[in-house]
């Protein structure tokens, strides 16, 4: 049994008239028109003749069950249970739920008390920051640098952005003593970098680039010399993503040479964002001596405090190898040892539940995995790497994947396998790709 058909049957989904309500829910929160919607003998065919759904259903079911397409029509033996790793911000109800028990109403409720008690204590202290004040902005600061690559920027933002306020409300405020200063800089430093890369990830370089500014003063006045090459790290991101390769090259490069003497793997992120700035500008000669030399700093780093913090203040080595594989395949590679490497990148997330997970990590490698086999000529490997990255719900659509699966459009349309069938096919689907991102929050 497929084991589409065994989550649909688990969720009292035995018939199209069973299936087209829970379609239409997911279709509506994609923005998907109802003239669009599969007819009900197509849905008999995907639940009991095993048929796989056209592309334009895909996202569809994708959005409405929670699970990827190759999973979904993944067989199950006879007498077991699917044991697939659901996607990230799935809003299906829990099949295991006791009936009469309304957990998501529960929770609701249940967070409008947490906050509750959050504002007082916030704001109990007239004279001055306490100490559990303290604490708790650690516990939410912490939680968001662990959230942010792992969740959709929809499900976290106003989170970020309200602890964002409280801790700029209490530097303003005048309660805070000398000894607490520095922390909190630092905190105000932490939080606005997650604000820009969120308006990065929104395609805002602007409003980025200004928080990018106030996150680089916070750490100057934390006096925490990482954090400062972290910010300068972010301007280079951010110019990488907007296509000004040369402002990239040169935050990155300033950046490097800021983190020189820090033990933590800032210094090595930096190196590998300048190397992919200097793939941009096809200056293979400073790429090659850029990861060289961060590869030899690998062997020396000591994790410091933004190590310990992980999610985007850590350069884990699964990154690192994405950040290689990047540069080598914006240089036009596509040698037998580039795509051992880009398969690799992709194994190196393809577990969720590892804490360097990341959605945009993973979907960033796919595409390269797809460059690196177009350089080859292979275009059907290509198609198969891109493929989960083209299925993923308009939820993940942040602007560094859109960026990146247009790539291998750019790259199709210039190889001469573009005419094709798989590859015609292929470039279309992908030019739609970025048509609908309706989750991600604006302004």
């Amino acid at each position: 049994m497929l084991f589409f058909r065994q989550i649909c049957e688990k969720r009292g989904i035995r018939h199209p008239d069973d299936f087209l309500p829970a379609y239409r829910e997911a279709a509506k929160r994609l923005r998907v028109p109802r003239t669009d919607e599969p007819a009900p003998k197509t849905i008999e065919g995907w639940l009991y003749h095993g048929r796989k759904p056209q592309r334009t259903f895909r996202a569809v079911l994708v959005e409405m069950l929670g699970y990827s397409i190759d999973d979904l029509w993944s067989d199950v033996p006879d007498g077991t249970e699917g044991s697939f790793v659901p996607l990230a911000d799935t809003s299906v109800a829990d099949p295991h739920a006791e009936p009469g028990a309304d957990l998501s109403e529960m929770k609701r409720t249940g967070a409008v008390a947490v906050q509750r008690a959050k504002e007082f204590l916030l704001g109990q202290d007239r004279g001055r920051v306490g100490e559990d004040t303290l604490g708790l902005l650690d516990d939410e600061v912490q939680r968001l640098i662990t959230e942010y690559p792992r969740q959709p920027l929809s499900t976290i933002w106003p989170d970020l952005l309200e602890t964002h306020d409280q801790v700029f409300r209490l530097l303003d405020g005048g309660r805070v003593r000398p000894s607490q200063l520095r922390d909190l800089y630092a905190k105000a430093a932490m939080l606005s970098f997650l604000v820009a890369k969120g308006f990065n990830d929104m395609e805002d370089p602007s409003q980025a680039i200004t928080m990018t500014r106030v996150a680089a003063a916070c750490a100057r006045d934390a006096e925490h010399d990482g954090l400062i090459a972290l910010t300068l790290g972010l301007k280079s991101l951010i110019a990488y993503w907007a296509d000004r390769p040369e402002d990239a090259y040169h935050f990155a490069s300033q950046g490097a040479e800021t983190a020189s003497d820090e033990r933590g793997t800032v210094g090595l992120w930096l190196l590998g964002l300048k190397a992919r700035a200097a793939a941009v500008l096809g200056d293979e000669e400073t790429v090659s001596a850029t990861n060289g030399l961060a590869y030899a700093r690998r062997d020396h780093v000591t994790p410091d405090d933004l190590d310990a913090l992980g999610g985007l203040f850590t350069y884990a080595p699964e990154k690192q190898l994405y950040y290689t594989v990047e540069a080598g395949a914006l240089l036009g590679q596509g040698d037998a040892r580039l795509a051992a490497e880009a398969e690799q990148a992709v194994r190196g997330f393809s577990d969720p539940t590892d804490s360097n997970w990341a959605f945009g990590d993973l979907a960033g490698a796919q595409c390269n995995l797809s460059l690196v086999r177009l350089h080859a000529g292979d275009v059907d490997g290509a198609a198969e790497a891109i493929r989960p990255v083209l299925e993923l719900p308009a939820s993940h659509r942040n602007n560094g994947i859109v960026v990146s699966a247009q790539r291998v459009r750019a790259s199709l349309m210039r190889s001469p396998v573009r005419t094709a069938v798989t590859a015609r096919d292929l470039s279309a689907e992908i030019e739609a790709f970025p048509v609908a991102r309706p989750a991600l929050p604006r302004g």
